[in-house]
């Protein structure tokens, strides 16, 4: 008996070696086992020489992508809270109900001037932003300026899309393209609303476009159908283009005009836009209805001293039918004084077909809706107000 417990604690023996021996084999031992001797190891080194944990890499801030008003793909911010306007960029802006956000304008909106209703009405703000280009004719963007301002988004209002690309990789800001060539323009509202979403304004985008469409579509439904038999012939006189023009300063497809579908004389030239019309000419169509620019009324009676007697001949002179049209072709189109001038057009011409419009009232209507304001008081203080026009007063 003794024997057999004695082979059996030999068998064991052997069985434990055995195994201990498979233990020690070239198997990879699992994961979890090897982390304490990782562990020891770690713990042996000094705490300065610990190696520093990898930073992860910052997060990029949302994006998102735009199509302007040229078909150009802009990726810009996901909330945009600043930008800058290029080319009177900024007068879309505020129609859009976003001046707020503007940091950086042009040397024109800077000044305030009341010939620039959207300007004169956010005077303080554009006087605090900052200077990214001259403006007018002879512009120059300032690219250096843009890119110390570091707005979200730049807003630019031209046709020159390369000029935009150029200005985007100069800077490295997203350019977006807008575009406001006249009132009753697609142009015009797709600028609008695009600024709207871009910069969360879309409620008050949405109502001015709305009420843009209305007014240009009642203008059009109260005319359209007067027979041109007994439409007045109209003469518009003293217009800006390119700067200020005297008696014989005239435009061809003047928009207030076409809006309101009168018998324009210029439209009768070989001409686009702004032209020189000799006194001749003027005297030969003899107009109805005198329109002038009271901007230009220091041009106009110049021009009346040279040729008084020719002037006094005129049939809308001798009846007393000269009336003012508020210049609103001042660093590209100020749609509202457009919008306006349309409606005095009107009274004037269809006095039946206006009967029902409160002029002062409807161009207060148009100024609120735009601007923010009442404009009427500020255009007559600086002489630029509607009513009858004496020539040579």
């Amino acid at each position: 008996m003794k024997k057999q417990r004695t082979l059996l604690a030999l068998v064991l023996a052997v069985l434990m070696a055995v195994s201990l021996l498979a233990g020690c084999g070239g198997s990879a031992a699992p994961a979890q086992q090897a982390a304490p001797a990782a562990t020891e190891a770690s713990a042996e080194q000094p705490a300065a020489e610990q190696p520093a944990a990898a930073e992860a890499p910052a997060a990029e801030a949302p994006t998102r992508t735009v199509t302007d008003v040229f078909g150009r793909e802009v990726e810009i911010p996901a909330e945009v809270k600043t930008c800058a306007a290029l080319g009177s960029a900024a007068r879309l802006i505020v129609y859009a109900g976003g001046v707020d956000s503007i940091v950086g304008a042009t040397e024109m909106e800077l000044r305030g001037d009341p010939g620039m209703p959207y300007a004169y009405a956010n005077r303080e703000h554009f006087a605090a932003c900052g200077a990214v280009a001259s403006g007018g004719s002879g512009n120059a963007d300032y690219a250096e300026a843009l890119v110390e301002l570091s707005p979200d988004v730049v807003f630019y209002q031209d046709s020159d899309t390369v000029a935009m690309e150029d200005l985007a990789q100069k800077t490295g800001l997203p350019v977006i393209g807008v575009y406001g060539d006249a009132f009753n323009s697609p142009y015009l509202i797709q600028s609008i609303t695009l600024i709207g979403d871009v910069l969360g304004t879309s409620e008050h985008a949405n109502a001015v476009a709305d009420a843009v469409n209305g007014w240009v579509k009642d203008l059009n439904d109260r005319t359209k159908d007067i027979p041109e038999a007994d439409k007045p012939t109209v003469y518009p006189g003293a217009v800006s283009w390119s700067g200020g023009h005297g008696f014989t300063g005239t435009y061809v497809g003047y928009a207030p005009l076409q809006a309101i579908n009168a018998i324009n004389l210029a439209d009768s030239l070989d001409a686009s836009a702004g032209v020189e019309v000799s006194m001749e000419q003027i005297l030969e169509w003899d107009p109805d209805i005198i329109f002038l620019n009271p901007g230009n009324m220091k041009l106009v009676n110049e021009d009346y001293a040279a040729n008084g007697a020719a002037i006094d001949s005129l049939r809308a002179v001798k009846e007393g039918k000269v009336y003012a049209q508020v210049n609103f072709n001042y660093y590209w189109c100020n749609m509202e004084l457009a919008i306006a001038d349309s409606y005095y057009a009107g009274t004037i011409i269809y006095p039946e077909a206006f009967a029902d419009v409160d002029f002062n009232a409807k161009a207060e209507e148009i100024f609120n809706t735009m601007i923010g304001m009442d404009y009427l008081n500020v255009l007559d203080e600086n002489g630029y107000g509607f009513g009858p026009i004496t020539i040579g007063a």
